[in-house]
C-alpha cells in the first residue's frame, strides 16, 4: 500500500508530536541534555568570573556553568553565593583556607536549588566520614534534604549552575 505525500506528512507531524507529548508526560525535555561544564580548579586562587553577569541589576543566578564558591544565606529554596579562591598559608602552619570576595563586594549570585539536585558529600550523609576523592571533591551521593542542613556552614564547593537553578552541588574537602 502506498501512502500519500499529503498523507504520510500527517503521520509525521502526528507521531512526532506524539513522541514530545510522551517526553513531556515523563517530565523531561525535549531539549538535549545538559551541556557538560568545563570544571574550573578545584584549589584555583583566583575568583572565577561571569563577563555577561550585570550586578549593578540587583542579585540573580550565575550564567549556566561550574562555580567553585560557598552558599553564603539559604531561605525559601533559594541559595545566594559567592565565588571563592585558595589562599595559600604564608606562615607554613597550614596549607590554607579559602576566602571569599571582600567586604562590601557584590560578586553573589542566587538561584533556587533545583528539586533533583545532585548533592555529592565530601564527609558522607551523616558528615562523619571522608568520602572524597584524589581531588579533593566529594563522592557520596546524598539527598537535598542533607544539602540543605549543611548551608549555614560555608562549605567550599563546585556549584553547578543550569538554566538558572543549582543542578549539583559538590564539597570540597578541607581537612
Amino acid at each position: 500500500m502506498k501512502l500519500s505525500t499529503s498523507l504520510t506528512a500527517s503521520l509525521t507531524a502526528v507521531l512526532s508530536a506524539t513522541a514530545v507529548a510522551a517526553t513531556l508526560a515523563a517530565g523531561a525535555s525535549p531539549a538535549a541534555a545538559m551541556p557538560k561544564f568545563k570544571q574550573p580548579k578545584v584549589f584555583g586562587t583566583s575568583f572565577q568570573t561571569d563577563p555577561k553577569h550585570d550586578f549593578t541589576k540587583g542579585i540573580s543566578p550565575r550564567h549556566d556553568g561550574i562555580l567553585r564558591g560557598w552558599v553564603t544565606h539559604y531561605s525559601g529554596g533559594v541559595a545566594e553565593y559567592t565565588p571563592i579562591k585558595w589562599v595559600k598559608d604564608k606562615t607554613g602552619n597550614t596549607e590554607g583556607h579559602f576566602a571569599g570576595p571582600p567586604e562590601g563586594d557584590v560578586t553573589a549570585y542566587a538561584s533556587p536549588i533545583s528539586a533533583k539536585v545532585a548533592f555529592y558529600s565530601a564527609t558522607g550523609c551523616k558528615g562523619t566520614d571522608v568520602t572524597a576523592d584524589n581531588k579533593s571533591l566529594g563522592t557520596k551521593r546524598c539527598s537535598r534534604k542533607v544539602l540543605i542542613s549543611r548551608l549555614a556552614d560555608k562549605r567550599p564547593a563546585l556549584i553547578t549552575v543550569y538554566q538558572g537553578k543549582i543542578v549539583k552541588f559538590q564539597e570540597i574537602y578541607t581537612p
